[in-house]
């Protein structure tokens, strides 16, 4: 996994979390479900970068690879 998608992913969840602050601030519910949805969304990216890390660790532990 690429550290520029990982720095999109997390880049992703922070305007989220933003979002849905603005949201929570300003009363307006549809922005922040909106942001807990684009959280959501980022969470779920980072989870598939660390499995995929994960899988890569234990390629590398057979193939010798460090």
């Amino acid at each position: 996994m690429g550290l520029g998608d990982k720095a999109k992913h997390a880049a992703e969840e922070l305007a989220g979390k933003a979002k849905q602050g603005i949201g929570k601030a300003t009363g307006n519910e549809e922005l922040e479900a909106e942001g807990r949805a684009d959280e959501a969304k980022a969470d779920l990216k980072q989870a598939g970068d660390k499995a995929k890390d994960a899988g890569n660790d234990v390629k590398d532990a057979f193939t010798g690879r460090d």
